[in-house]
């Protein structure tokens, strides 16, 4: 059961957890502040927290309110779509035989089968794309472990709503959203690097800007060429 939190016209879910400490997250599309709590908290020291954060809050918000988002695809001849930052006019093509996605030129050729809906449509191009970041991280670890001096569990490529990877530092293993590969390489090297950090660093703290400062110099403008990108469309269900 969620509780709540008002503060002036701001309203704060709060999420009980078998968790040790606080987690706030300002959820797309339309800015939803929600606390992930201890069960034993006081409601009283989460309030104190969210006040803590108000002005993160508002900035977050304020970010997502200017974001902007891709149309909603339907997967027909002349659409644009993404692939490392280039854009290409999709050439759908019907066929009685397995999938197919092909670079050419300036198009990005989609043989699918006769009829193919568009969720169907989705599902398959977004497997091509999660190919993509498994075909290219691979160099990318090789080339960071032994500047890092860290090791890298496994590679998990899935579709994320509200972030571009995470990493957990006990085993390892990194998430990479599978729209990274929509955007320049760039990007997916940032935020490889990013969770990599992670293995030396948990938190967002002074020491991992630090970190982050001295292997990828650059980090914060690749950052923001990212965060400006416009964002996949999503159906999010509220």
């Amino acid at each position: 059961m969620l509780e709540h939190i008002d503060l002036g016209n701001l309203q704060i879910e709060v999420l009980r957890k078998k968790i040790k400490n606080l987690h706030l997250s300002v959820l797309p599309p339309l800015g939803r502040v929600r606390i992930a709590a201890p069960g034993h908290m006081d409601l009283d020291t989460i309030r104190v927290f969210a006040i803590s954060r108000l002005a993160w809050i508002k900035a977050q918000q304020r970010k997502m309110q200017i974001q902007q988002r891709e149309a909603k695809r339907e997967y027909l001849d002349r659409e644009s779509h993404y692939v490392w930052g280039r854009r290409y006019l999709l050439k759908r093509i019907e066929l009685e035989s397995a999938p197919l996605i092909e670079l050419k030129h300036s198009k990005l050729v989609f043989q699918i089968r006769p009829g193919t809906d568009e969720a169907r449509s989705q599902e398959i191009l977004d497997a091509w794309y999660r190919e993509q970041i498994r075909l290219a991280v691979p160099e990318l670890i090789a080339k960071w472990e032994p500047v890092m001096r860290v090791k890298v569990g496994r590679i998990f490529v899935q579709r994320m709503k509200t972030r571009w990877g995470s990493c957990n530092p006990a085993t390892g293993a990194i998430r990479l959203n599978t729209d990274l590969a929509k955007k320049p390489p760039e990007c997916l090297e940032y935020i490889v690097v990013h969770e990599m950090t992670h293995l030396l660093e948990p938190t967002h703290n002074s020491r991992f800007t630090s970190l982050m400062e001295f292997f990828m110099p650059q980090w914060q403008h690749v950052r923001n060429e990212l965060n400006n990108l416009p964002v996949r469309h999503e159906d999010w269900g509220y």
